[in-house]
């Protein structure tokens, strides 16, 4: 690379020349008027970097917004404006949606446009934006950010990991701040203190216009909710600073009437003796809303979260209680119920039956493929369920360290019965007959039993042969009779 420059008002020039090894001389040159030439010497491997298109390309990357024109043959190749150091009421939203599409490679219009600009002791430029679809790369497990960095107008990276955090990567646009050097790699990045300050304020500043939408157009704000809301609450194990404002902007599918609810609106609709804010965990949250173990909660009036997103079981561990109320899933430990009054007495659940015989007799088939069997408070349609014991880990977070490989073999569950169901007052009649423990009906019907709760859980039973065999002897018997 040569460089031959002369300054204004001097007559000599200079030239400064490397090899691109490490070292470079400079001497006096001769030069004909002020200004500066940069002379690019290529290897032969080198030759596509002087093809049109390819000097084309690397214009368009790396000096799009440079203020003063870059040309080709007398073609001006660059905008020579970048769009957001200008006023934000000199911008159209044409003009937004277009530079949107240009530097994100994206074809739908913006859900959002956050254009800001922080002046003091650190300056910088963000204009940034939230699509209004689900990016293609949203849940690659690299979770790369798309916010380019500028300095002075000058591309840097779309690469660093430190200037937005990965709950936010489904944010597109352009920082750029006149406090970085130029002259900057990826490992200075990384430990630069003025990037993370940076990183901090458009966090806030993203988390502050998330929640003025959630509360003044909660409809549009429940389109952004369903494309980036499982990426969002990723925040809440990851950013404990600002773990309170990104748990206020979290919306939740539940069994109340009406759209999506923030926690804060949930507090305002718990019943009367209600101490527990109440949630179930699975994959799908329309078959959430068909769980058995929703049945006694729905008696009682009682409203339950969906927790769907994958994410949810993590965040759980991190944060225990929302306005003072403690997290409670409905499929670990009791159902504590009876303290919530009802909406109508009549819909309070009826008094247990005597189970112990059956009990007695279905622990003693079952033996060690389960925990423990008592009556249940939460079943008022449905015969059993599998509930996990407390201290124990909760039925789907199990299931996912399962799919994940990190856990080979789980605790037994405890099996729950509903006192009131036709089946179970059935069995607890041949229970307390005489030659009850001889009698393989009942033992067929312990197992099937188990397998029924296993089955509602998405789960396969543990025998299905066996299975098989069971259900189809109880059927043949009961067509007999």
């Amino acid at each position: 690379m040569d460089v031959l420059t002369r300054k204004a008002g001097e007559t000599e020039g200079w030239l400064w020349s490397s090899d691109g090894k490490g070292e470079f001389s400079i001497q006096s040159a001769e030069r004909a008027g002020t200004g500066t030439t940069v002379t690019l010497h290529l290897k032969k491997d080198a030759r596509e970097f002087a093809e049109e298109a390819r000097i084309r390309h690397i214009i368009k990357t790396y000096s799009e917004h440079i203020s003063f024109p870059v040309k080709l043959d007398e073609e001006t190749l660059n905008a020579a404006e970048a769009l957001w150091t200008l006023p934000a009421k000199d911008i159209t939203e044409e003009q937004y949606a277009e530079f949107y599409r240009q530097t994100s490679h994206a074809f739908d219009t913006p859900w959002h446009v956050l254009h800001n600009k922080v002046e003091g002791t650190l300056n910088h430029t963000s204009l940034v934006f939230v699509p209004s679809t689900q990016p293609f790369d949203l849940f690659e497990p690299e979770r790369k950010s798309h916010i380019k960095l500028h300095v002075n107008r000058v591309f840097i990276t779309e690469a660093t990991v430190d200037l937005i955090p990965a709950y936010l990567r489904f944010l597109r646009g352009v920082v750029d701040s006149q406090d970085l050097s130029l002259n900057v790699s990826r490992e200075m990045l990384q430990s630069d203190p003025k990037l993370a300050k940076i990183k901090t304020q458009i966090s806030k500043k993203v988390l502050s216009e998330l929640k003025k939408k959630a509360n003044k157009t909660p409809e549009d704000y429940a389109q952004f909710w369903g494309n980036f809301g499982a990426v969002l609450k990723e925040g809440l194990v990851e950013e404990a600073a600002l773990r309170d404002r990104i748990l206020e902007i979290c919306r939740f599918a539940s069994t109340g009437e009406g759209s999506l609810s923030s926690l804060a609106d949930y507090v305002t609709r718990m019943k009367e003796g209600q101490e527990a804010i109440y949630y179930i965990a699975g994959d799908d949250a329309a078959k959430l809303a068909q769980s058995p173990h929703l049945e006694g909660f729905k008696a009682k009036g009682v409203e339950v979260l969906l927790l769907s997103d994958h994410v949810d079981e993590f965040w759980l561990q991190h944060i225990t209680e929302f306005d003072g109320r403690s997290f409670k899933s409905i499929t670990r430990g009791a159902a504590d119920l009876d303290k919530v009054t009802a909406d109508n007495k009549e819909d309070d659940l009826a008094d247990e039956a005597d189970l112990s015989v059956l009990i007695a007799a279905i622990k003693d088939e079952l033996g060690e493929a389960v925990k423990d069997v008592r009556p249940s408070k939460r079943l008022t349609d449905s015969p059993v369920c599998l509930i996990a014991d407390d201290g124990d880990i909760d039925v789907n977070l199990e299931r996912l360290l399962k799919r994940h490989g990190h856990l080979e073999h789980g605790a037994p569950k405890v099996l729950e019965l509903n006192a009131g169901h036709a089946l179970i007052t059935k069995l607890v009649e041949r229970a307390q007959g005489d030659g009850a423990s001889e009698d393989s009906l009942l033992k067929d019907a312990a197992h099937l039993l188990l397998d029924q709760a296993r089955i509602v859980e998405g789960e396969t039973p543990s025998d299905p042969p066996e299975f098989a065999r069971r259900l189809g002897m109880v059927l043949a018997r009961a067509f007999a009779g």
